[in-house]
Order: structure tokens, then C-alpha cells, then sequence
């Protein structure tokens, strides 16, 4: 598996990942500390909902002239972004106009970069199950340490040094993915219109794929999106801990996905994911710090699990040719969700007590374990791909025109 473009890649998605974990934190603790919940909110809601917006688009051109290129062409943008946020953090409260700007232009790119990365795995090794969760593993590593790194950073040297970091780490993922050598094949000719058609009928013909964006929607809305602004708020000073416990979690959940080959994938995730029901129940409960980082220790296993079963189903059961634009619309629509539960982290927090809504949190967390494993599809998806052969479909792009 590890090959000089395999190798070059996880490079630079851990550099990447590194500078990503320490944001939520950097950015709950710097612009918190200026704006409030509120600000910290809007802030990761524009960001989000920029990145969804132009998610599909973005798959479309991953398939047009290769997810590579692409994505090198956001971490240039978001090494500007970055370094603009770095330099207005100089003057210690930055204008949140610029905040939001940045926010959106930031988003933009990651909306640009994000269809390529499933599609990037399957380029660059050959066993797409244990490179997924090798990099989830180098993703649980970067959120073992970034959150506890951006909170160090933060006190010891302040939001300037934290936002030069993440711009410094989008320069070296770049640098990694130029040097990255991968054959792509040359699309059919079509128009944007076709291409987006095309990806759409994919992603249709898919019950499995379509219904877990569904129902991560409603988890999005009320547990993922408003979990950041709100948890941060009720752990405090602790925070920083419990996050890198959580990225602890992830490792645990990669090592056992590399070993552990499920029959039924989606099923088996969907089953450990019920452990996420621990991270906003020891919060909402109020729980010591060692139980709230045994929480999301067990949160951070079941969650690592889930994505690796995902991300792997999604790469053997849709056609190389469109699988960027098949990710565009799962991840666009899964991180929609998202978006809208942080825009509402603010309100929220003024109407109902932070820890009362972690507890609703919880119960939605169960009640989609509950759905996805009661969806037929999602609950007899095997490793196969050909099992799938019965809804996937081979729409030439000429006829949709």
C-alpha cells in the first residue's frame, strides 16, 4: 500500500487534518472569546454552507480535469485565507465582517477540494478499506493532537501563531499533492449541465446512499453542527482534553477497521455507532472529566468506525468515471445538515440551557442508529460491488444532453 503516490498523499491529508483539528478550537477560544457563541456559529455556518454550495460543482470539474488538481488550487486559496485571518488577528479583535468573508471564501475552497478526496483513494492504493482507515487513523492522530495544540497555542502565543500554522499546512498539502503522479482518465465530451444529470442519476439509483443522507440531515441539524459552539461552552477550560480524547477514540475505531472485514459493512457501522450516543450524554449529564474523555473516547471509536465503512462502500460500489460527482452529492448533502445546526447555535443557546440540548442531542443520536438499521438497503449492503449491480446504473453522458 505504501507507494511513493499513496505515501505522498496521506502526507497531505495528515498535514492538511492537523491544521483542521486545531481550528474548532482555535476558533471556539479566539473568536469566542471576541463574539460569543453567536460568533463562533456564523462563523463555522458560513464556512459550511459556502463549502455545500459549491460541493457539486466541484465534483463536476474533479471529474473534468482531475481531483489532484483541484484540490492543490484550494489549499493555495486557503493558505491566503488563513494568512488574511493571521494578520487581522494582529490587531486583537479582528473586524467580523472579515471574519465572515474569510469564513465563506475558506469554505468555498474545502467545497472544492472535499469531492476529490474519496475519489483520490482509490488512485493511489489498491486495498481502499485499509487506506481508509489508515488515513482515519492519521485523521484520529491530528485530533488527538491539534485540539490540545491549539489550545497550548492559544495561550502561549496567541490566535496569530495558530492561523499561520493552518495556513502553513494547507502549503505543504499542496506541495505533497503536486508531487503526486496519477492517471486520469480523459471524460467524454459534455457540458456542465450533463455532468451534474449524470452524477445525480448516480447518486439516485443508490437507496443505500440517498437514505443515510437523509437521516444525516436530521444529525447534522441537531447533534454534529450545534455540538461544537455549544460543548465548548459547557466543558470550559477542558476542552481542549476532551477533543484530543476523542481523537484517541479514532485511532482505536481505524485499528479495528483495518482488522475487522464485516460481510454487511453499513450494518456493522451503523451497529457501532450507537457508542456516539456517550459524547453528548456525558455532556449534557455534567460528568467529571474523566468520564466525559471516556465518553468521547468510546464517541470518537464508534464514529472512526462508521466513516471508514462509509467512505469504502461509496468507493467500491460506484464507477471510478463519477465517483467524484456521486461523492459531491453524498457529502454536499450530509454536511447541508451541519451547516444549519450551527447557524442555529446561537439562537439555540439563548432559548434552552446548552446541556439540555445535549441531551436531545443524545436521543437523536440513537434514533438514528435505529433508522439506518431499519432501511433495507443500507442494512444488506454487502462488500460486493457487484452486489450493487442491481441499482447502479451506466448513463452515457451524450444521452443526457
Amino acid at each position: 500500500m505504501w507507494t511513493r503516490s499513496f505515501t505522498l498523499y496521506f502526507g497531505a491529508r495528515t498535514i492538511s487534518l492537523l491544521g483542521d483539528a486545531m481550528m474548532p478550537v482555535a476558533s471556539a477560544l479566539a473568536i469566542g472569546k471576541v463574539y460569543g457563541i453567536a460568533g463562533v456559529g456564523y462563523v463555522l455556518a458560513i464556512w459550511t454552507a459556502s463549502a455545500v454550495l459549491v460541493m457539486l460543482f466541484g465534483g463536476v470539474v474533479a471529474d473534468r480535469i482531475g481531483a489532484r488538481r483541484l484540490m492543490i488550487g484550494a489549499d493555495v486559496v486557503r493558505v491566503v485565507t488563513q494568512g488574511v485571518v493571521a494578520v487581522a488577528f494582529l490587531d486583537g479583535a479582528p473586524p467580523y465582517a472579515l471574519l465572515l468573508v474569510m469564513a465563506f471564501l475558506s469554505g468555498t475552497a474545502a467545497g472544492m477540494f472535499e469531492p476529490g478526496v474519496n475519489g483520490m483513494v482509490s488512485l493511489v492504493a489498491r486495498d481502499p478499506q485499509r487506506a481508509n482507515a489508515t488515513l482515519k487513523i492519521a485523521e484520529a492522530v491530528t485530533h488527538l493532537a491539534g485540539p490540545a495544540l491549539a489550545g497550548v497555542l492559544i495561550v502561549v502565543a496567541g490566535p496569530v501563531f495558530v492561523y499561520t500554522v493552518d495556513a502553513a499546512t494547507f502549503l505543504v498539502s499542496g506541495v505533497c499533492l503536486l508531487l503526486v503522479r496519477v492517471t486520469v482518465p480523459r471524460p467524454q465530451p459534455s457540458d456542465v449541465l450533463s455532468d451534474l444529470r449524470r452524477g445525480w442519476e448516480e447518486f439516485k439509483a443508490r437507496s443505500w446512499m440517498w437514505s443515510v443522507i437523509l437521516v444525516w440531515v436530521f444529525w447534522g441539524v441537531l447533534v454534529v453542527g450545534p455540538y461544537v459552539p455549544l460543548s465548548s461552552q459547557v466543558i470550559g477550560a477542558d476542552y481542549g482534553w476532551v477533543m484530543a480524547t476523542l481523537g484517541l477514540g479514532t485511532v482505536l475505531g481505524g485499528l479495528v477497521a483495518i482488522r475487522l472485514r464485516p460481510r454487511r459493512p453499513l450494518a456493522a457501522g451503523a451497529v457501532a455507532l450507537s457508542g456516539y450516543v456517550a459524547m453528548p450524554l456525558t455532556v449534557a449529564l455534567g460528568l467529571p472529566l474523566p468520564l466525559l474523555m471516556a465518553g468521547h473516547l468510546l464517541g470518537g471509536c464508534a464514529l472512526a468506525f462508521w466513516s471508514v465503512m462509509w467512505s469504502t462502500s461509496v468507493q467500491t460500489q460506484v464507477a471510478p468515471d463519477v465517483v467524484n460527482r456521486v461523492n459531491a452529492y453524498q457529502v454536499a448533502g450530509s454536511v447541508a445538515g451541519m451547516a444549519v445546526g450551527q447557524a442555529l447555535a446561537g439562537p439555540v443557546a439563548t432559548l434552552v440551557e446548552p446541556r439540555a440540548f445535549m441531551l436531545v442531542s443524545a436521543v437523536v443520536t440513537a434514533g438514528v442508529v435505529a433508522a439506518l438499521l431499519l432501511i433495507k438497503p443500507v442494512r444488506r449492503l454487502g462488500r460486493d460491488p457487484l452486489e450493487a449491480a442491481g441499482q447502479s446504473i451506466s448513463v452515457p453522458a451524450s444521452s443526457l444532453t
